[in-house]
Formats: structure tokens, sequence, C-alpha cells
């Protein structure tokens, strides 16, 4: 396995452990006036993108056409899942909001209730097509990172919420 490539894919789950636990430590850091689920928006984006540029020079077949009969409901449901979930909470309740000291409405539309963690689950759909391309241990590597924030998010402690600076 490649070193550059495996910490590119690793990347942002540090980051986001880092955030979930030490929330009032990033609302500080982001400052006053400065909105803490926009910022943490704009690092994970950029780290979306580094780790897209480490799978792409692990690839393999450089993308051939046309991907596997399977590729297309397990990419296209998980990418679903995502604009869902992206569409129900928004840019604060995606992006940690709750942790950051908001007030996130509690949401039991589809996805949730339905799919546990339905964000990390589209995630996770829309990687395993595309190991027509990439190598199995990369794959598994990045969803190994999403089980990992599904375990530690499942055991939030309210009182460890962040306060807002105002």
């Amino acid at each position: 396995m490649g070193m550059f490539a495996a910490t590119g894919v690793i990347a942002p789950f540090p980051f986001y452990f880092w955030l979930w636990t030490n929330p009032q430590s990033w609302v500080e850091l982001c400052g006053k006036g400065r909105d803490p689920s926009k910022v943490m928006a704009n690092v994970s984006h950029l780290l979306k993108l580094v780790q897209f540029l480490s799978l792409f020079s692990v690839s393999y077949n450089y993308l051939s056409w046309p991907p596997p009969l399977y590729f297309w409901p397990l990419f296209l449901f998980g990418q679903f899942l995502n604009f869902r979930v992206y569409q129900l909470l928004g840019e604060s309740g995606t992006y940690y909001g709750v942790r950051f000291g908001k007030n996130i409405p509690w949401v039991t539309e589809f996805p949730f209730g339905v799919i546990r963690d339905p964000q990390y689950v589209g995630s996770i759909m829309s990687l395993l097509p595309c190991l027509s391309w990439v190598p199995f241990q990369y794959i598994l590597l990045w969803s190994l990172g999403y089980i990992f924030m599904i375990y530690v998010e499942s055991n939030e402690d309210p009182a460890t919420r962040a306060k807002l600076i105002s």
C-alpha cells in the first residue's frame, strides 16, 4: 500500500475525531463571527479533494468505461442518501452544528429512522463501486474511517457540546 495514498485516504478522520471530541476548541479557534460549521465544511471539502487525488494516484484502468453493472445502483443510491441528509440537515446539521452549540432540530424523515447513519452508509455505498478502478485496500481503509466515525459519533455526551462565542 502506498503511504501517500493511504495517508491521503485517512486524512479527514483525525480531523473529524478531533472536532467531535473537542468542539469547544474548534469554536474558539474559529473565533467570534465565524461559523464553525461553515469553516469545518470548507476544510472538509479540501480534505475530500486530498482523498480523491490519493485514490486517483493508485487507480488502475484509469476509469475504463463502461463501469460494471453494479456501479450505478450503488453509486446513485449512495449519492442520493448523501444529498438527502444534506437537504434535511443543512450545512450546520451535516457539519457538527449540534457539537458546536447550535440548535439543530431532530429529523425523522427518510432516510433517518430507516437507515442508521445514512450519510456514512451513503458514502460507503458510493465508494464500493470504485473497486473496479481502485485497489481494495484503499476502499477498505476509507470505509473503515467512516465506520470508526460512526462508532465515535454514537457515543455523544451532550455535556461536552461547545458554547458558541457570541
